[in-house]
C-alpha cells in the first residue's frame, strides 16, 4: 500500500496550493485597485482619494496577513474585519474587484450556511456602494457581483466536497491496509499452526503409539519424551490459533466477529446456533471462523444489506456454517476471497456452496466433517 502516504501528501499539497493562489490573487487585486485609482487622477477636490485608497488597501492586506500567518484569529472576527475594511475601500470603485477573493474566504472560513449569508451581504454592499459612489447602477453592476458570489459559493462547496471525499478515501485506504496486514499475520499464524499440527504433532503421536507395544526403561523414557514434545507442539498450535478463538468457544468467537460488523459500516448480524454444541478440532474451528470473517467482510463491502445472519449447526459427525444477507445480490464473481474460502474448506474435506440472486441477497453454506479422513481430530486440550 505504498500509494497511501503519497495520496495524503498530494492532497495536502493541493490544499496549500489553493491557499497560496488565493493569497496571490488577493494581493494582486488590492494592489491593482489602489494603483488604478492613483492613475486615474480625478478632480481636485478628490485629491484625498488615492491616499485614502492606499491606506485602506495597506490596512486590508495587513489584517489579511495577520489572520493568515501571524495570529490565529477566530474565523468570524477575522472575516468581519476584512469585510468592514473592504466596504470602506469601496470609496475606490476599483476595489470592487477584491470582492471575489473575499467571498471565497467567507465561504471557506464561515462554512456553507453563514458563508452564504456573508456572500449575499457582500453582493448587496458591492451594488449599494456602486450606487452611492457613481449615483447610478447599470445591469452589469448588479449581474457582475451576483455571478461572482455564485461562482465563489460553487467553487468552495465543490472543493470542500472533494476534500471530504479524499479524506474518506484515505480513511478507507488506511483501513484496507490495516486489514491486509492483519490478514497476512493471521494467515501466517494459521499456516504455522497447520504445519506444526500436520508434521510434528502427528509424528510425535505416531511415535508414542508405536512405543506402547515395546517394553523396557529406555523405551519408556522415549515414550515420555514423545509425550512431552507432543504436548509442546499442541501448545504451539493453540497459541497460533486466531485471536478470537483464544480462550473462547467457536460460538463466542463468531459472536465477537459479528459484533464488529456494524462498526465497520455493515448491518446488524444475528448469530444462531442449532444442534448440540461440541468440541471441534482446532483446524475445523479455525476454518469456520475464517470463512465467517471473509463472508461478513464481503457483506460490508459489497452487499448493501440491512440484516445478516450467521448460523452454526452441529450435525453430529459434521458441522455447517451459513452466512445469509438481504443485500443486493447479483452475479457471482468469485474473486480471491471466495477462492481462498473454497480452498480452505476443500483441504478439510468439506463443501462450500454460494447462491445469489439480484435483489434477494446472498447465501453462503459450508459443511465440514468433524472427524475422519478429511481432518485430523485434534481438540483443544485433547489428544490426537
Amino acid at each position: 500500500m505504498t500509494s497511501v502516504p503519497g495520496a495524503r501528501h498530494g492532497m495536502l499539497s493541493s490544499v496549500r496550493g489553493i491557499w497560496l493562489g488565493l493569497d496571490v490573487l488577493t494581493v494582486v487585486l488590492v494592489v491593482v485597485a489602489v494603483a488604478q485609482v492613483g492613475a486615474d487622477g480625478g478632480a481636485a477636490d478628490e485629491a484625498w482619494l488615492p491616499w485614502t485608497a492606499s491606506v485602506l488597501g495597506v490596512a486590508f492586506l495587513a489584517v489579511y496577513a495577520w489572520g493568515r500567518w501571524a495570529v490565529r484569529l477566530p474565523g468570524g472576527a477575522w472575516i468581519l474585519a476584512l469585510t468592514v475594511l473592504w466596504a470602506l475601500m469601496l470609496v475606490n470603485p476599483w476595489a470592487l474587484w477584491v470582492a471575489f477573493p473575499l467571498m471565497l474566504l467567507q465561504m471557506h472560513v464561515l462554512g456553507p450556511h453563514r458563508g452564504v449569508l456573508a456572500v449575499a451581504a457582500t453582493v448587496v454592499l458591492a451594488v449599494g456602494a456602486r450606487y452611492v459612489v457613481l449615483g447610478h447602477v447599470h445591469v452589469g453592476d448588479v449581474v457582475g457581483p451576483v455571478i461572482g458570489g455564485a461562482v465563489a459559493v460553487g467553487v468552495v462547496l465543490g472543493l470542500e466536497a472533494l476534500v471530504r471525499e479524499s479524506q474518506e478515501r484515505q480513511r478507507l485506504l488506511d483501513e484496507l491496509a490495516d486489514a491486509e496486514r492483519e490478514r497476512a499475520v493471521a494467515e501466517e499464524r494459521e499456516r504455522l499452526a497447520r504445519d506444526i499440527h500436520d508434521t510434528l504433532a502427528q509424528g510425535f503421536s505416531a511415535i508414542e503409539l508405536q512405543l506402547r507395544s515395546a517394553a523396557g526403561p529406555g523405551v519408556e523414557q522415549a515414550r515420555a519424551t514423545a509425550r512431552e514434545n507432543l504436548a509442546e507442539a499442541r501448545r504451539f498450535v493453540r497459541e497460533l490459533s486466531p485471536p478470537d478463538l483464544e480462550g473462547a468457544t467457536l460460538v463466542l468467537a463468531l459472536q465477537r466477529v459479528a459484533a464488529r460488523v456494524p462498526g465497520r459500516g455493515g448491518p446488524e448480524v444475528d448469530v444462531v446456533v442449532t444442534g448440540e454444541p461440541q468440541t471441534l478440532p482446532v483446524p475445523v474451528e479455525t476454518a469456520l471462523l475464517r470463512v465467517a470473517q471473509s463472508a461478513l467482510a464481503n457483506v460490508v463491502q459489497h452487499a448493501g444489506a440491512s440484516r445478516a445472519a450467521v448460523t452454526l449447526s452441529y450435525l453430529g459427525d459434521a458441522v455447517a456454517l451459513d452466512v445469509v444477507d438481504d443485500g443486493v445480490g447479483g452475479a457471482l464473481d468469485e474473486g480471491f476471497g471466495i477462492a481462498a474460502m473454497r480452498s480452505r474448506v476443500r483441504q478439510l474435506g468439506g463443501r462450500l456452496a454460494l447462491e445469489s440472486e439480484p435483489g434477494s441477497g446472498t447465501a453462503l453454506a459450508v459443511t465440514l466433517p468433524v472427524a475422519g479422513d478429511g481432518v485430523a481430530c485434534e481438540e483443544r486440550g485433547g489428544s490426537s
